[in-house]
């Protein structure tokens, strides 16, 4: 799994029986390999809206997807349950997506030649997950949901499981519902806008703002937080997602003038910019999800980079307090591991034929048996 914080690639081995809404897993291992600085800033600079040509985007593609192979061999020798592996399921690195709209079909393509994996490894791989869903419509995200379902549902308790990798998205899973009943959307920016204001307020030389102190230490602008609010994303009915497209760097680089005028200190910036998904994340339950209306408690289980900034959990269980929070962790999946479990268990569907995506999640006309198949 590569996510769109393009910070390394993620792979995860889980041991699975059982076969479609019957399947069970377990996590068996977790390696991160960080992507070398010159591999990554390659990849930034052809994410969308970006000018790039032919050339670049075809060796990055070749270059990502050795990457991969090396990371997947890396862990079949680390791993020993690995050594039996039947198929690897390949997310591929997201540089560009454009979802629909009433005029235009979805576009979104990932980088990292599948085929590459699949010879180093000697492994079957699975990858190219997206393009069955917008071939029928859907925006070919969230993919996530049907696995979501499959590791996290429970028989009595409602759950709403939130990533915050670089876009924030969540699945929510009704107590004792089957995938029918799944709700799930991006709920705006995770950490790719925090992100982005810490490295153009360090020149790049902090790519990130650990456990949250930057913002801890600043003071929210108001002003510039309500105006975001006003993005029309939000204003958008789920099935919806987004990217750096509406969020990332150049977003954050038109801000700079007006966070400039209202403040000379960049940790205000990035407090504000934490606020904003908390906030967001919070105003999304509460106009799409069912459970806020009722004003019952529910599991809030967090996954993804942002779990790990301390700063934006207690935001967020300010923002939410009807909501228990508790870490993926404590249910035994850690959660840098969790996307990359999802991508082999969508890997696993694909191989038993079992449609894995959600239409009320993407939008699109059927389910759909999502991936392709290389040999190696």
């Amino acid at each position: 799994m590569t996510g769109t914080s393009a910070d390394g690639i993620d792979a995860a081995c889980i041991r699975a029986t059982g076969r479609g809404p019957g399947l069970r897993v377990a996590l068996l291992g977790h390696l991160h390999r960080p992507f070398a600085p010159g591999l990554r800033r390659r990849i930034l600079e052809v994410m969308a809206p970006a000018e790039t040509r032919t050339e670049h985007l075809a060796r990055l593609h070749a270059d990502l997807g050795e990457a991969c192979a090396q990371a997947a061999c890396r862990a079949l020798k680390a791993l020993p349950e690995a050594r039996e592996a039947c198929v690897i399921g390949l997310a591929g690195q997201t540089v560009c997506h454009y979802p629909g709209t009433c005029s235009r079909r979805t576009v979104t393509l990932q980088l990292g030649e599948p085929a590459r994996v699949a010879a180093a490894a000697g492994i079957p791989v699975v990858a190219e997950f997206r393009q069955s869903d917008v071939a029928h419509g859907g925006q070919g995200a969230p993919l996530v949901p049907w696995t979501d379902w499959i590791l996290l549902r429970h028989p009595r308790r409602d759950r709403a499981v939130q990533n915050i990798g670089g876009v924030a998205n969540v699945t929510w899973l009704p107590a004792a519902g089957g995938p029918d009943k799944v709700v799930a959307f991006d709920t705006g920016p995770g950490n790719m806008l925090i992100d982005a204001l810490v490295s153009l307020a360090t020149d790049g030389r902090e790519r990130m703002d650990r456990d949250g102190r930057r913002a801890a230490r600043g003071r929210v602008l108001t002003p510039i937080l309500a105006r975001w609010h006003q993005h029309p994303f939000f204003s958008c009915r789920p099935p919806k997602t987004t990217g750096r497209e509406a969020f990332g760097m150049q977003f954050a680089r038109q801000q700079l003038p007006e966070l400039r005028a209202l403040s000379p200190r960049p940790d205000d910036w990035i407090a504000t910019a934490t606020a904003f998904t908390a906030e967001t994340i919070a105003r999304s339950y509460a106009r799409w999800l069912p459970i806020t209306r009722r004003g019952e408690g529910f599991e809030l289980i967090l996954c993804g980079g942002g779990a790990r900034n301390r700063f934006l959990v207690s935001t967020l269980k300010r923002c939410m307090p009807v909501a228990r929070i508790r870490p993926i962790d404590e249910l035994g999946i850690a959660s840098q591991a969790k996307e990359a479990v999802s991508f082999a268990i969508l890997a696993l569907a694909r191989v038993d034929g079992v449609p894995a995506s959600l239409p009320a999640a993407t939008g699109a006309d059927r389910p759909a048996v999502l991936g392709g198949l290389w040999l190696p």
